[in-house]
């Protein structure tokens, strides 16, 4: 069985039988979580949908600890290699069977510029993930609007989605709940809302407003779901 923690903003834990991921590691300088680098010293797996601080957190410094492989864009693993972080590029719409199951990324409609002393670096496009875990299918849709791509996923027998609701940057309420309805996972989870005043958003106004298209979970930072 697969457990995802919320580690607050748009960051997760992914655990199974070989896995013990992070998932846009954004934990310094985030308020809206208790956690910091330090705290996942198992991580094997870094998974980064784009190249925006609040997306690429910690990875190098977690990756430089614990020896993790990231699984990002070829434009944010040529950033990220030369700092010494071990990676497996992927492309929208490439797919790679790993140890723990097939990972595939998907589009995402925003940018990935990597902010750096010189300025914005150019970091490719952004991107989501459908990761496999024991089993279980969980999608992370990263940083994004409203796509119709989304509808082909579908097919894939999601068991998890984990959207953006907060709007400005991304999806609000009323994409994401037209996601869902395109995606047709058995579970959805609201992520990316409240760290900034720009992305306010009521979890709960997304769960009325799906309800009856996936069970949804609202997760608070820490809280682990099962699946």
């Amino acid at each position: 069985m697969a457990k995802l923690t919320f580690l607050g903003h748009a960051a997760f834990r992914v655990e199974g039988s070989r896995i013990d991921a992070l998932v846009d590691p954004f934990l310094s300088g985030n308020e809206m979580t208790p956690f910091s680098p330090d705290d996942f010293p198992g991580t094997n797996y870094i998974f980064v949908t784009h190249g925006h601080g609040d997306h690429l957190g910690d990875t190098v410094e977690i990756a430089g600890k614990t020896g993790a492989t990231v699984i990002a864009t070829v434009e944010m693993c040529s950033d990220l290699a030369p700092k010494g972080v071990k990676c497996h590029p992927l492309q929208i719409g490439g797919a790679f069977s790993f140890p723990f199951g097939r990972v595939k990324m998907t589009p995402a409609w925003h940018g990935s510029g990597i902010q750096c002393d010189k300025g914005m670096l150019y970091g490719g496009v952004a991107g989501g993930f459908l990761i496999e875990v024991d089993g279980r299918k969980i999608y992370h849709a990263g940083d994004t609007g409203l796509t119709v791509e989304m509808s082909l996923l579908a097919e894939d027998g999601v068991d998890v989605a984990l959207l953006p609701i907060g709007g400005n940057y991304t999806m609000d309420i009323e994409d994401a709940v037209r996601a869902v309805r395109m995606i047709k996972p058995k579970m959805a989870v609201p992520i990316h809302f409240d760290t900034f005043p720009v992305i306010k958003a009521s979890p709960e106004e997304f769960a009325s407003k799906a309800s009856g298209l996936a069970d949804v979970r609202v997760l608070k930072t820490g809280d682990t779901l099962e699946i």
